[in-house]
């Protein structure tokens, strides 16, 4: 009885996640991990306009499609950068940061050489969240209303 009873839950859970569409289902995990990341170009300087905001978007997304990671929003304003990103349990957001930061500021100085004035393209710090079912939806509109008000 017992045991029916929870082959009838775990078949439960297992439709309820697949209805959702939330959690990735892979061979021996079962996952739903998000960030919300937050960079600035040194100095905090207004430089992700035009065509180096176009640019540094088609960057971004190739490093993520590369590296099978979903943009779920990617917010380029003038001094700041806000990506919303889904990943695999092996990823670290430290390791989203610097792969986005590393591919953009190497081929943003090499096409840009104004960008070149600066020590850096990027500042050494990040923010960084993780979020869940609950506050994605937030933090989605948060995004939204940033890239609005630009």
């Amino acid at each position: 009885m017992v045991l029916a009873l929870a082959f009838r839950l775990a078949a439960l859970y297992t439709k309820r996640m697949e209805q959702t569409h939330e959690y990735r289902r892979e061979e021996h995990r079962v996952h739903l991990i998000i960030y919300h990341i937050i960079w600035c170009p040194r100095r905090r300087r207004p430089i992700l306009v035009g065509p180096v905001a176009q640019r540094c978007r088609e960057l971004i997304t190739a490093k993520c499609q590369d590296k099978g990671w979903d943009i779920l929003a990617l917010a380029i304003q003038p001094d700041h950068i806000h990506l919303f990103v889904r990943v695999t349990p092996s990823d670290s957001a430290a390791q989203v940061t610097k792969e986005c930061k590393g591919i953009t500021s190497f081929h943003l100085r090499q096409e840009f050489p104004e960008l070149l004035k600066l020590p850096s393209l990027w500042t050494r710090s990040y923010f960084s969240s993780t979020a869940g079912n609950v506050s994605q939806q937030t933090i989605q509109r948060y995004i939204d209303a940033q890239s609005r008000s630009v």
